[in-house]
This record gives C-alpha cells, structure tokens and sequence, in this order.
C-alpha cells in the first residue's frame, strides 16, 4: 500500500514536471508563430499555403527526442529479468502505436492541416493582435466540444473563465474600422475575419479530439506515445498542406519570393526556418498539456498567452490598440484570473479531503479487534 502511494506520488511530481515544460513549449509557439507567420506577410511573402505547411512542417525535429525515449526504454528493458509477456515486447517497437490508433491520428491531422489554412489565411489578411483575440473563441468551442466529447466538468469558475473570454473575442466584431492593413481590401478583411473563427471553431474541436484518443485507446499512455501522435498528426498535416502547395505551385515560386522579400533572401529561409520550429513547439505543447491535463486546459492556456502576442505584436509591427481591443484584454485577463483561482481553490478542496482520508483510515488502523 505505501509502495503504491510513493508510486503515485512520483508519478504526480512528473506529471506536474511535464505539464511545466508544456506549458513552456505551448508559451513558446502561441506567441511567435503567429509573430514570425505575420512578418513573412509583412515583408512580401504571399503564399498562404506554404504558411500553413510550415505550422506542421517541423514533425521530424520530433525523431530526436522520440530515439533518445526508444533507447531509454530498450535501456529499462534490458536491464530487467527476461519476459516474454507482449507488454515487455512493446517496449523493444521503436513505433508503439497500434494501427486502430494511427489511423484516429491520422483522420486529427489531416482536420489540423485545414486549420491551419483557414488560420494562416487570417492571419495574411489580419493585425496579429486582432487574429489573436478572435482565436480566444476558441475556448468556447473548446468548452463545448470537451462537454460532448469526453464529459468534461465545469465549475461555476470555469464557465465563468469561458464565456468572460468568448465575449472578449466577440467585442471584436462590433468594430473593426481602421483596424485594416494596408493593401487589404474590406472583402478580404471579412473573409479573414471568419477564416480565422472557423480555425478557431475547427481547433476547439481538434483538442478534446485529442483528449478523446488519449481516453480510448487501449494501449498504456505514455508521454513516448503522445510525441508520437504529435509526429503522426503533423505528418497528415503537413501531406494535406503539400498538396494544395501542388495545386497553387508554391514550390515553383519560392525562390523567386526569397530573392524579393524585404528582408533579404537569407533572412527569408531563416524565417520560414523558425515559423516551422515555433509552430512545431506550440503543437506539442498543446497536445501534451491535454497528456497532462485537459483539453479545456489546454484551451485555457493557449488563451492565457494571447495578450502576450497581442502585446509583442502592437511593439514590434507597431499596430494600432483601439478600444476594443482593450475591452477585449481586460475581459480575457478577467476570464485567467477567474479560472485559476477556481482551480487553486478546488485543488486545495481535494487536499483537504485526502488529509481527511488518510487522518480516518490511521484511525481504522489502530482501531482495537474485535
């Protein structure tokens, strides 16, 4: 029994370890892949299908973590007593992950890369700081998707924290005059506008998606396996975004862009370089938060770091912050605040009842037989 509790213990203490590091990469990604994405457009770039590629493009950077995981678990396993059960068999497969589950994966990656087209189409004709705040609907349909798919539980903190951070998205929609990039017309700007809600619909479902797949497969979940479903999920991604780069000829044009960017056609490869690794960070930041924790908290978390994006991209691109983005702000912060300190208060709710448990089960103990 206490052998149980230490093991419980320490794999809580990962857990949480994990969930840091995740929430590092997720930081990471949702701040400068939309930066980086936006300074492509800025300086000349106009593929907006090579845009969408490299949000995904990334996934073989994955192989170097996932070999240095194979040799660990081949390391562990050699070290133990011979067996011949299928689970210690497993651990020796450099790919875990059975076919039921590679192909669900799959079907989430190829979802992914239609994302990411509506999203990198928004963002071509969108300020950074208002695409930013539209994708903090993105919680709602999170919220929504996470109750029907995998039963997610609310708070009255939580349902406060969404519908605070929808209605600081919404705000957005009431007025949007002068908010226009140069060279985008009024049609273009809308079409925009709803490109990017549709992303943020179609991400919010991806997500509990995701925590759907952790909860049905039937193989053991490890964070191994979720790096690669993050790889297998990507690879489809990136498939579905090479083929419309076919179509639109992309390929052809892109050393013709390099040489006419405005930052000089290094720079041009250095930055679509970076946009590849960023968005590869926020992926597997957002898919191993849900490893971690939830869908809804991942949802959570990804609309905590859009006022940083917002903030970074009024100083570096110097884009103008009307009212209502600053009523849209203020709303969003209101919502982080609300949901954090509802799962501060039910995280120490949960304390006081094991206290409680492990205080009346000592008691039991020395309880005198009958």
């Amino acid at each position: 029994m206490a052998e149980e509790k230490k093991q419980e213990t320490t794999d809580r203490k990962m857990k949480r370890i994990l969930l840091v590091i995740n929430c590092l990469l997720l930081a990471l990604g949702n701040s400068g892949g939309p930066l980086i994405m936006r300074l492509y457009f800025i300086h000349g770039g106009h593929r907006v299908w090579l845009s969408c590629f490299l949000e995904t493009a990334g996934f073989p950077i994955m192989i170097l973590p996932l070999t240095i995981s194979y040799i660990n678990r081949r390391r562990l396993h050699l070290s133990q007593p011979p067996s011949t059960t299928t689970e210690s068999a497993a651990k020796l497969k450099i790919i875990s992950m059975n076919t039921p589950l590679f192909f669900a994966v799959a079907f989430i990656g190829i979802l992914t890369g239609l994302d990411d087209y509506l999203y990198a189409y928004g963002v071509a004709r969108l300020p950074i700081s208002t695409s930013a705040l539209i994708i903090a609907s993105q919680l709602g349909f999170t919220a929504v998707f996470a109750f029907l798919l995998v039963k997610q539980k609310f708070t009255a903190f939580s349902v406060n924290a969404v519908v605070l951070l929808t209605v600081g998205a919404g705000v957005l929609a009431m007025h949007t005059s002068g908010d226009r990039p140069a060279g985008v017309s009024t049609k273009q700007y809308v079409i925009g506008f709803l490109t990017t809600l549709a992303a943020s619909a179609l991400y919010g479902f991806v997500l509990p998606s995701v925590e759907l797949i952790y909860k049905k497969t039937k193989q053991n979940l490890t964070y191994s396996l979720v790096m690669e479903i993050q790889f297998v999920m990507c690879l489809f991604a990136t498939l579905f975004c090479t083929v419309g780069m076919i179509a639109n000829n992309d390929f052809k044009v892109i050393p013709r862009e390099a040489r006419n960017f405005g930052l000089g056609e290094r720079t041009y490869y250095v930055v679509l370089v970076m946009s590849a690794m960023l968005w590869q960070a926020f992926f597997l930041g957002a898919i191993g938060v849900i490893f971690c924790g939830s869908s809804l908290l991942s949802g959570i978390l990804i609309a905590v770091f859009l006022p940083v994006t917002e903030v970074l991209a009024v100083i570096f691109y110097k884009e103008r912050f009307q009212a209502e983005k600053g009523v849209s702000l203020v709303l969003s912060l209101w919502g982080f605040v609300s949901y954090f300190y509802g799962e501060i208060k039910q995280d120490k709710e949960k304390k006081r009842k094991r206290a409680m448990e492990t205080e009346m089960g000592h008691s039991l103990e020395v309880l005198p037989a009958p």
